[in-house]
């Protein structure tokens, strides 16, 4: 392929990004930014001390609005026609901010799983061991767990000249792409189905138990089961279609299965869109719910205390 024709195809690229993604970045900032302000503005504003769940709720917030704030620096890059004036620096920094966040978001959803479902299945176990300071400790160590399985962006990401116009890289260069596809496919596995497998697992437990709950109402049935629905879609429309089809287009990449853009190329671009949907979400969502949750969870120790009373 020659020099012409290979700079027409990245334009065409060029122009999908930079037609779809701009907008739709721009409303999740607002929304997110705007969100996760307010519920780190309402957990600070609660007496203290904190529970387990507020803090990994704090967690998720705090890690979320880092994650927005990377947006406007993409908003500008795709309304530019995908030409990075910022350099190669700041390139780096955000690739590895907006992946870092990204995968902490599902570490620290994993957290909250588990901790739920400890307080609502084992209650007693979870009123007796589990205390905020082991919470502020698992979200420190989710911190430091992003940011060492997403550290190699500082290396794949560079900004790359062509024709005038300086391509901030998402991924990686052609030369690197067969190094970046299997570290690729890594945080697929353990930064999106592990969390995912362990998510689902720990909300379906407890919608059994809630389930076959006899003391519980119908109104406090049909909140967990909201909630384990609305956490599930959560995934099954973001973070899981993302992760599938980054890697399918670096497959085809690979192998050069693209000289144009195909609707893999195309649903990888939406996808961007929607992982970062979560982000205006979730945060509130918590927020909203964890007193609900946390008052199943006393609920819950008290029928154990009278169980094992009587």
């Amino acid at each position: 392929m020659n020099g012409s024709s290979a700079h027409s195809f990245n334009v065409s690229f060029a122009d999908i990004q930079k037609a779809f993604l701009p907008p739709v970045f721009g409303v999740e900032f607002v929304l997110a930014f705007l969100g996760n302000s307010l519920a780190i503005w309402m957990f600070l504003c609660r007496d203290k001390p904190w529970h387990t769940g507020i803090v990994y709720a704090f967690s998720l917030a705090v890690n979320d609005l880092l994650y927005v704030i990377t947006l406007p620096l993409l908003i500008l890059y795709y309304s530019n026609g995908k030409d990075w004036v910022f350099g190669e620096a700041i390139c780096k920094i955000e690739r590895f901010l907006f992946t870092c966040n990204l995968y902490g978001s599902t570490f620290l959803i994993t957290c909250i799983s588990l901790n739920r479902y400890l307080g609502i299945v084992h209650p007693m176990f979870a009123h007796n061991h589990l205390q905020a300071k082991h919470a502020w400790f698992t979200s420190l160590a989710v911190w430091v767990l992003a940011s060492a399985i997403t550290s190699p962006a500082f290396v794949f990401s560079e900004v790359k000249v062509l024709r005038n116009r300086s391509e901030c890289l998402g991924t990686a260069s052609d030369e690197m792409l067969s190094h970046y596809f299997p570290y690729s496919l890594f945080l697929a596995a353990l930064g999106c189905a592990v969390p995912f497998t362990v998510t689902l697992g720990s909300y379906l437990s407890i919608f059994r138990a809630v389930h076959n709950s006899q003391s519980l109402k119908s109104s406090e049935k049909r909140r967990v089961a909201l909630l384990v629905c609305v956490v599930v879609v959560l995934y099954a429309v973001s973070f899981i279609p993302y992760n599938i089809l980054r890697n399918t287009n670096l497959y085809r990449r690979l192998h050069s299965l693209d000289k144009k853009p195909s609707s893999i190329y195309t649903a990888y671009q939406v996808s961007k869109g929607l992982v970062t949907l979560n982000m205006c979400i979730h945060p509130l969502l918590y927020a909203t719910l964890l007193d609900n949750v946390r008052g199943l969870c006393v609920n819950c120790t008290w029928r154990k205390v009278t169980t094992l009373q009587s």
